[in-house]
């Protein structure tokens, strides 16, 4: 699952949120009358549900497996409810210069659809506001894992729940760690050993890097204690009252990634420049770049890294306690005055059943957020799946914190690439922890 952007900035790399999630949406049709929710002419009333997303509906013949396995849970949805569900579409020629971010919380804000696809940070915009509405009276809410309520719940509300949990790892050419005796790393300071040994034996760039998910790194080193040090929420707490500074927990992140820079480990010239998967992929691929980073979904699709010539492994990003699995979160919501907002609870509860939920993680070979469905994963996953069946992870993405994550270390990040100081970095992340504060 890809986070959606505007198609002119290819955001569409950003979250990855929907590379393995892709929605239907077709054109918008005439509205029903919403007292009857009925659709006018038609031979047969039928009953309407508006969904809002990304993309047009899958053609019969479409090969997009991910879309395909989308509409078959829609498809059971409307069939159990004798409904319809129509797609209404984010296209970025429609909306000129506005990403897809700006569109949904315009028309969320406006009630113009039932159902939406959502990024974290509008998640945790909208959640907020109050308005979408609280799903943990949803029946599939019973079956979620811990990670997905403490990544959509704000102000004790569960108000996304996604079809899949996106983890990001270190994708790496373990025959050429063979080649010069290295084990994977487990820390930072292993990963700076591997850099330099591969440097020395002529891998003039080891780690492949672009615009957008060199935060990973930062995740793994800020929030690895946060996370699996049993006092999660009372940190985050913390964090949100200002009692502890955010800028405490990035910064060893942010010298761990000019380290990197400063050694020639990481190009951060050509990394600002780079789309994810396309730029830096064919090098990786080539077997001149033993390191990149990427998304779980990425590691089964044949256009990015699911047919190598090599032994892949996926491992989690180094941190001080181990590789760290980093998880994003997109997730579909209900606008708390949707028109149809019955109707609509029923789709997403079926849709979000186990059962819907086992179609669609068999079909796309991807974590489901229930922790009843399991995945058989490829070999090259299967680290990073234990770590994650282990609950070893950190999140990229939390709505329950007040200074929203992803995007903003992203834009950070991207800073530092471009020469920005580490405590510039961390200058800006005050700010955002004092304009929050302010709200």
């Amino acid at each position: 699952m890809k986070r959606i952007t505007s198609q002119k900035s290819k955001g569409a790399a950003l979250l990855c949120l929907f590379a393995a999630l892709a929605l239907a949406m077709a054109a918008c049709t005439v509205k029903p009358d919403p007292d009857q929710n009925l659709v006018a002419g038609s031979e047969k009333n039928e009953k309407i549900i508006n969904l809002f997303g990304p993309m047009e509906k899958s053609k019969p013949d479409t090969s997009n497996l991910a879309r395909t396995a989308f509409d078959l849970t829609i498809s059971i949805a409307e069939e159990d409810l004798g409904l319809t569900v129509e797609y209404r579409t984010y296209t970025a020629e429609n909306y000129q210069e506005k990403t897809y971010d700006d569109v949904v919380l315009d028309r969320i804000r406006n009630n113009m659809d039932d159902l939406y696809l959502l990024n974290p940070d509008t998640i945790q915009i909208l959640g907020s506001e109050g308005r979408l509405l609280d799903l943990s009276e949803l029946d599939c809410a019973g079956n979620l894992r811990d990670v997905i309520k403490t990544a959509n719940t704000v102000d004790g509300k569960l108000v996304a729940i996604p079809q899949e949990v996106v983890a990001h790892g270190l994708f790496v050419n373990k025959d050429l760690f063979d080649r010069y005796g290295l084990s994977l790393p487990q820390t930072p300071e292993d990963l700076l050993e591997c850099c330099r040994v591969f440097r020395e034996n002529g891998i003039e760039t080891p780690i492949g890097a672009n615009r957008w998910w060199l935060e990973n790194f930062v995740f793994a080193l800020a929030y690895a204690d946060l996370y699996n040090g049993g006092n999660t929420a009372e940190e985050i707490e913390a964090l949100n009252r200002g009692e502890a500074k955010y800028s405490d927990y990035m910064r060893p992140g942010f010298e761990f990634l000019q380290e990197l820079i400063d050694k020639g480990y990481i190009d951060a010239q050509t990394a600002c420049t780079y789309e994810a998967i396309e730029d830096e992929g064919p090098d990786f691929l080539a077997q001149k770049t033993p390191i990149v980073m990427a998304y779980w979904g990425a590691a089964n699709s044949e256009t990015a890294y699911g047919n190598p010539d090599f032994n892949l492994q996926v491992i989690g990003f180094p941190s001080p306690i181990g590789q760290m699995p980093v998880i994003s979160m997109t997730g579909y919501g209900i606008g708390a005055d949707a028109e149809h907002l019955e109707d609509t609870k029923k789709v997403l509860d079926i849709i979000l059943s186990d059962e819907c939920l086992q179609l669609y993680t068999e079909t796309n070979k991807v974590i489901s957020p229930s922790k009843n469905v399991s995945v058989d994963c490829i070999p090259a996953l299967k680290p990073l799946n234990d770590k994650i069946a282990d609950n070893i992870y950190v999140l990229g993405s939390n709505a329950g914190m007040k200074v929203e994550q992803w995007g903003n270390t992203c834009l950070i990040v991207r800073s530092l690439l471009n020469g920005a100081t580490v405590d510039e970095c961390m200058a800006e992340y005050d700010r955002l922890q004092e304009e929050s504060l302010r709200d």
